[in-house]
């Protein structure tokens, strides 16, 4: 967000010289908007932040957790196996949405193939990189 509009946010939030609040603000970011709130322009508006939250990626064993609390909740607590459970938390790389959003693309590949329970091998179907043809390996040599 360019700094001018997180300038102006914070002037049409209040009124009266910041005497009356008119707009409550979630600003939510990665490391870069820390960094912006750091700028002398953006001074005025990061002396208004009451609160800041600044949270660490999960450990793979608190999305795996999730995960199968998701599972269990969901009426199949047996719908992936332990591995592809491990996997998935190891490969989210400690974001909750990554991990959510595979195990989606798990479920749609398991729903496509009739499949009762998602395992290893169909989490490494969907998920393995695409290989080049031996055809195209051999003319770019």
């Amino acid at each position: 967000m360019p700094e001018a509009v997180l300038n102006e946010m914070r002037l049409l939030s209040s009124r009266d010289f910041d005497s009356k609040t008119l707009l409550y603000v979630i600003l939510s970011g990665d490391g870069r908007l820390r960094e912006k709130l750091k700028g002398e322009s953006l001074l005025p508006l990061k002396s208004r932040i009451r609160t800041q939250l600044e949270l660490d990626p999960a450990a793979p064993e608190e999305l795996s957790e999730l995960l199968r609390h998701l599972i269990a909740a969901a009426g199949n607590a047996q719908l992936m196996t332990a591995g592809v459970v491990t996997a998935l938390a190891e490969h989210a790389g400690g974001n909750y949405r990554t991990l959510t959003g595979m195990a989606n693309e798990l479920l749609l590949a398991a729903a496509e193939r009739d499949a009762r329970q998602i395992d290893e091998k169909l989490f490494f179907e969907v998920f393995a990189l695409p290989q080049e043809p031996t055809a195209q390996k051999t003319k770019r040599r």
